[in-house]
């Protein structure tokens, strides 16, 4: 048993050092001299105290009852002393005066901060240390940039920290990792309190991921919507483990639950998935749970295929027709990276021939159209290289001919446009055109929300894909516009209905109304009458106005531009706040993936299912309002996050900024290569 005057290092105590942590006091810092007022105020408190019959130590102490016995609990650094009174308050007294915390307070006048000055002078201040505000910042840094939490107890680390601020005790692995919960709380109650205030409907983008590690599957839920600034704004909001069988009940449970949860299944409107069976089973059962009344155009518009998984099978089916050379010069590639002796032969060939570039040959992967076209490209520089190995390794044995060359060049001509923007015309139109069936026309209808385009990109592309057709197409899209604004006038109406219920004055009330009551009531009544026919002369007013002039170079902001006329198309500028807030691809929600591998890598796959989806929710929140209070910010997160992804897929990177009004680029791209 210890002595009650020593410092105790029970479990409790340690549990309670880890959330209130502090140096240790035998601890002792160069920086900080004795104070030699302290004697004198302990001394001055004790003449006070004596009259009183108690000591001043119990200024700086508080008595607790930990496991059956009195302690002294510093009110400084929180550190346990025994309290018995058998034991008087020496101890205590002796603990004041070594306390860096104390004298931390003591010396706060002394310790300076020097601020630089915008006219580059330097000006000197003091600061007070905050514990509390260095073991957020400490946990904001881990979820920002993915460290481990282990961290904390890396000597190195503790070493750095001792450096920089001898008065911060580096925490434990479960302390800090209590810290994050507590910052993924207040994050979380910040992120859904901005869904709840914002009045446009939110889109939903979800996809499926199994780790490598663990070997468990996760749900990533993202939320997607243009802000009351019209910003557009996206938000992961969940992180979900879904236990095995990954069906589409299990799947439609999970998002359910999270709608509810967040209180969106009233402004939930979109739902953006992957192409498969399971997702299409799974919207079905979401739509039937749901209320219907909620959803535009009774959920006509709810299901949105995934353009980039659409676009992957397009060309995978093109890519068929030259399989037999696509597999040779996939084997060439293969065979010369598979050991660092073949590359070090290959690129010793490539320099005897003089090939005039340093770009190393990559493998592609099966799955994803974008790598085989770079492996393409890449592999036609070194064409020639590839017969001449032959002569000299005999294990070599299927070398690309040059008819296989000569198809893989003409592939690779036409892929360049689905590189660049994606040529919906270059190749197999029939599987797109089957998918596209599928997007309910929202993308004609974000394109007619174009001002500099209108009705003419629907009017040049739809005799393109759809041929004789084309005309009853182009009416599609137009009828799905007016049936949105039918039911957005009808909405309108029954919320400005209620507003005139709620303004008519009752008999009793009427002499003392103000006139200004009864201007509001006019204005509700005039909204109020209007008919079908003005609603249709907005559209068509829109219609008839000359486009907007574009060029080129110009960067134009479709938001910005709805933004600033949301009082001359009041009906339509509610419209495109929701149109064009709706992802095409569910590569947002993918992205969450390449960050989860690195948060779950094989050093830490013990990482609890909770934990991980804190550390990946928090750090797109706090990310997003990084960016939001500083657009710099943004590049050095690009920089932060992409150093470890050098070969990013391209396709992505376009995608997960792509929405509906990306389709007028897309035809930009293709009417320059038709002509």
């Amino acid at each position: 048993m210890g002595d009650d005057n020593e410092e105790t290092k029970t479990p409790e105590t340690q549990i309670e050092e880890d959330n209130n942590p502090t140096p240790n006091e035998n601890d002792s810092n160069p920086a900080i001299t004795e104070n030699n007022n302290t004697e004198a105020t302990i001394s001055t408190q004790a003449a006070v105290n004596k009259r009183k019959g108690r000591s001043p130590a119990w200024e700086h102490f508080e008595k607790k009852k930990i496991r059956g016995q009195i302690k002294a609990v510093c009110i400084h650094c929180k550190n346990i002393l025994g309290a018995s009174s058998k034991n008087g308050t020496r101890h205590l007294l002796d603990h004041v005066k070594s306390c860096l915390y104390k004298r931390q307070r003591t010396i706060d006048q002394s310790m300076l901060n020097p601020t630089k000055l915008s006219d580059g002078t330097v000006k000197l201040g003091t600061y007070n240390f905050n514990h509390d505000h260095a073991r957020k910042a400490l946990a904001n840094m881990i979820i920002l940039h993915e460290y481990p939490l282990s961290m904390v107890d890396h000597i190195g680390f503790k070493m750095y920290s001792n450096t920089l601020q001898p008065l911060f005790k580096v925490c434990s692995r479960n302390t800090i990792k209590k810290d994050i919960f507590k910052v993924f709380e207040v994050e979380r109650e910040k992120t859904m309190k901005l869904l709840d205030t914002n009045r446009s409907r939110i889109v939903i983008t979800t996809d499926m991921w199994t780790s490598n590690n663990q070997k468990r599957g996760f749900m990533t839920i993202t939320s997607h919507f243009i802000d009351d600034a019209w910003n557009l704004q996206s938000r992961l909001i969940r992180f979900i483990y879904v236990p095995c069988p990954h069906t589409a009940e299990e799947l439609a449970d999970a998002l359910l639950e999270c709608m509810f949860e967040w209180n969106l299944d009233r402004k939930f409107s979109t739902l953006t998935v992957d192409n498969c069976s399971t997702n299409d089973s799974m919207t079905v059962i979401v739509l039937d749970k749901i209320c219907s009344s909620s959803l535009m155009l009774d959920g006509r518009l709810f299901h949105m295929q995934c353009c980039a998984h659409i676009l992957n099978l397009v060309v995978r089916d093109g890519l068929e027709v030259i399989k037999k050379s696509i597999e040779k010069i996939r084997y060439s590639v293969a065979f010369w990276l598979g050991t660092q002796k073949k590359e070090e032969k290959f690129l010793e060939a490539a320099r005897q021939l003089r090939v005039p570039t340093s770009k190393m040959l990559e493998l592609d992967c099966k799955t994803r159209w974008n790598s085989t076209y770079s492996m393409f490209k890449t592999a036609m520089i070194y064409k020639d290289v590839f017969p001449r190995l032959k002569q000299r390794e005999p294990l070599y044995k299927e070398v690309p001919s040059e008819s296989d060359w000569a198809k893989t060049k003409e592939l690779v001509d036409k892929l360049a446009m689905f590189y660049d923007v994606t040529n919906i015309c270059a190749i197999r139109l029939t599987k797109f055109e089957k998918y596209w069936d599928t997007m309910h026309g929202l993308m004609g209808v974000a394109s007619i929300l174009d001002p500099r385009y209108k009705m003419k990109q629907i009017e040049f592309l739809c005799p393109l894909i759809y041929l004789n057709n084309a005309a009853q197409e182009i009416k599609k899209y137009k009828d799905i516009l007016y049936d949105l604004i039918k039911e957005y006038q009808s909405r309108s109406q029954q919320s400005q209905q209620v507003q005139s219920e709620s303004l008519i004055p009752t008999s009793s009330s009427r002499p003392s109304m103000p006139k200004l009551d009864l201007v509001k009531q006019l204005d509700v009544f005039v909204s109020y009458s209007t008919t079908h026919g003005h609603v249709k002369s907005e559209l068509d007013h829109y219609l008839e106005e000359s486009l907007l002039p574009r060029n080129d170079d110009d960067d134009f902001d479709i938001l910005c531009w709805w933004k600033s006329n949301g009082i001359k198309y009041p009906t339509l500028h509610d419209i495109a706040r929701y149109i064009l807030a709706i992802p095409v691809s569910t590569v947002a929600s993918e992205s969450c993936f390449s960050t989860s591998g690195r948060i779950i890598s094989p050093h830490h796959s013990r990482l609890h299912s909770k934990t991980v989806e804190a550390l990946m929710c928090t750090r797109d929140w706090l990310w997003s309002e990084i960016r939001a209070s500083s657009p710099n910010e943004n590049e050095a997160r690009r920089v932060t996050v992409q150093d470890e992804e050098v070969d990013n897929n391209e396709e992505e990177d376009w995608f997960s900024n792509l929405r509906l009004d990306g389709f007028i680029v897309l035809t930009e791209k293709v009417s320059k290569d038709l002509d």
